[in-house]
């Protein structure tokens, strides 16, 4: 099951919307293409020094939707709970070599940190008991 989740997660080309909170509860979403699972239960992402890093300074649980243009509602919900953020290293320097031959050398830079992420849970977009895994 990991893997049938791992292959439409990190399916490209595909974006998503990670959403955030700050401590005192104001949300915010934003479209992020770059998220990448890289194992069964972690999630990697590089984000800019923006309110979505700042959010999760404060307060480290988000949600990670991919939803399918398509009429039968498909997508996944994914709840994250922040592990640790990393403002340098390997990890950085990989997804930055990576956005800058996606998306330019500009887009790159502006990737301030990585923020890496445990699934606390997996849910459809639209949830009437069928469970993800009818979902994707």
């Amino acid at each position: 099951m990991a893997s049938k989740l791992m292959d439409y997660f990190n399916k490209q080309p595909r974006t998503g919307v990670l959403s955030t909170a700050s401590k005192d509860g104001k949300v915010d979403s934003a479209l992020f293409g770059s998220p990448n699972m890289i194992d069964e239960k972690t999630v990697v992402i590089a984000t800019g020094k923006n309110r979505t890093f700042s959010n999760l300074q404060e307060n480290p649980y988000a949600i990670y939707m991919i939803m399918e243009q398509d009429t039968d509602w498909k997508g996944i919900r994914v709840y994250l709970k922040l592990k640790e953020s990393a403002t340098s290293g390997e990890m950085l320097d990989t997804i930055k070599s990576q956005i800058a031959k996606m998306a330019g050398e500009e887009a790159a830079q502006m990737m301030y940190a990585t923020v890496t992420f445990e699934i606390t849970e997996l849910r459809p977009i639209v949830d009437m008991g069928q469970g993800w895994e009818n979902s994707i």
